[in-house]
């Protein structure tokens, strides 16, 4: 395992709620994370936020890591769940909030 993998690996571990994105939460660079943040401040999730577009080595091995290829990419507790379209589809179809609470992760109530 190289040590960028290392590194998202232990962040991974490390973090009940992870977001891999472009961008900050306080100022997305691309549509899709803008999305997924809304989506995750809207149920009330805290999460810790990685911005992909500050090391190059993170953007391409979050993508090998999780054997998927595009960002933004969410984890709770440790899994993968998905990208925007995946969570979006979640929340719409009201899955989000349960997957949350099932996988005890407190929601803040707004």
């Amino acid at each position: 395992m190289s040590d960028v993998q290392a590194r998202i690996a232990d962040d991974v571990k490390s973090n009940d709620v992870l977001l891999y994105m472009k961008g900050t939460p306080a100022f997305p660079q691309c549509g899709f994370s803008a999305v997924t943040v809304q989506i995750l401040s809207h149920i009330g999730v805290k999460f810790k936020a990685v911005n992909v577009l500050e090391d190059a080595e993170v953007r391409e091995g979050i993508k090998a890591f999780s054997n998927w290829p595009t960002i933004p990419q969410l984890y709770v507790k440790g899994e993968f769940v998905g990208g925007a379209d995946i969570v979006r589809e979640m929340f719409e179809q009201e899955e989000l909030v349960p997957f949350f609470k099932q996988h005890g992760v407190a929601l803040e109530t707004v």
